[in-house]
């Protein structure tokens, strides 16, 4: 096979297993058997391996790394991250309102009401649509380098599509997601989101390590953090880590949307993954009403939520509110009472691990209920 051959047809398998890829971590609807998917990951690995140069920064191969890192190094996000102010109270989320409603009197403003997500905030930046860098929030300005972690994150793309072009089969006869994409996406872009741990995964992952004689972790949320700052790729690659994009950092060239909702959109256009469900509120009485909506429905999620974020939908107006020192001033969170539970002791057994350390496990029935506000 000549270079040129090879060149080609690996453009061909990477752009059919990204799609697969979207298919099962974004959508959730796998398209292909195991074993079809595997005989293409095998036919681009012997390609690069035969040709080392086809390995590029966005191939589906560069998801987990070799050797693993000495240490995180420091990256400078291109625009702050920065925090939310939050409240439990509902009257303080109607003061929030006001005082945004307060700077555009008269005007009707819409408002977004998503689900907070317990997890870790990262910052993905893509130059020309591919995926150069990501970061923790660090102290805001700066974060950790973990790029190759990241990567093994099945649902955040390598590259993006084209996001005027239809999600559908490589095999289509007129699928071209790529085509023309430096003209349409920005030449930077900085998303902003949300890395998990699975609630099924994390069960599971929590049996795997007591039975191995391991402490098990305290919930999702550490564990996600855990695994992200392993410096070991293989490791993070066995963790059901998965991400979901809310929001933007940095945007340098191209055109985004103007509102929340449409950005939302466009996020799932460029492939990624985004909050399972999202509110379009028009006033206070509306926002209210949807942080109770998500509240009811919120244990459906396949991750922890410990809140709802409202957001000014108006992108333009949200320019015109500005941020403090250290937050914005057209956001605002509202988090849930924690669940209590009540807990009777019935025995205590010992689990012992295959290196010999002794587990104390509880036996106990558990009676939940809410928190008082």
């Amino acid at each position: 096979m000549t270079h040129a051959d090879a060149q080609k047809r690996h453009a061909e398998l990477a752009e059919e297993i990204r799609f697969y890829d979207h298919a099962y971590y974004v959508e959730a609807k796998p398209v292909i058997s195991d074993q079809e998917y595997d005989r293409l990951y095998r036919e681009l690995i012997d390609l690069e391996k035969e040709f080392p140069d086809l390995a590029s920064a966005d191939s589906p191969s560069q998801r987990v790394g070799g050797k693993p890192l000495t240490g995180f190094a420091s990256v400078q996000h291109l625009k702050p991250m920065m925090s939310l102010e939050n409240t439990y109270s509902q009257e303080e989320v109607r003061q929030f309102i006001a005082r945004a409603q307060k700077v555009f009197p008269g005007q009707q403003l819409e408002w977004t009401v998503e689900p907070k997500i317990d997890g870790l905030a990262v910052n993905l930046r893509y130059e020309h649509g591919v995926f150069t860098v990501g970061a923790t929030r660090g102290d805001g300005t700066n974060g950790d380098d973990i790029t190759v972690n990241l990567k093994t994150i099945r649902s955040i793309p390598l590259k993006l599509r084209n996001p005027k072009s239809k999600v559908q089969s490589p095999k289509s006869a007129d699928a071209d997601l790529f085509a023309d994409e430096t003209n349409r996406l920005p030449s930077v872009l900085e998303v902003r989101g949300e890395v998990y741990l699975k609630l099924a995964g994390f069960r599971k992952l929590n049996t795997e390590r007591v039975a191995a004689g391991e402490d098990p972790f305290a919930n999702p949320r550490n564990a996600a953090a855990g695994s992200l700052k392993q410096l070991d790729t293989r490791i993070v690659a066995t963790r059901p880590l998965d991400m979901i994009i809310y929001n933007a950092g940095q945007i340098e060239g191209g055109r985004v949307p103007d509102t929340q909702t449409q950005f939302i959109d466009w996020l799932k256009a460029l492939g990624f993954k985004t909050p399972d469900k999202l509110w379009l509120c028009l006033g206070e009485e509306d926002v209210l009403a949807a942080i109770n909506e998500l509240d009811a429905m919120r244990k459906q999620f396949e991750y922890d939520t410990d809140g709802a974020v409202i957001k000014l939908n108006s992108i333009p107006l949200r320019e015109k509110l500005g941020v403090t020192a250290k937050a914005p001033r057209w956001a605002f969170a509202y988090k849930y009472a924690a669940e209590q539970a009540k807990t009777k002791l019935n025995a205590i057994a010992i689990q012992v691990g295959r290196t010999g350390a002794l587990t104390p496990v509880a036996n106990s029935n558990r009676f939940s209920s809410p928190a008082p506000s």
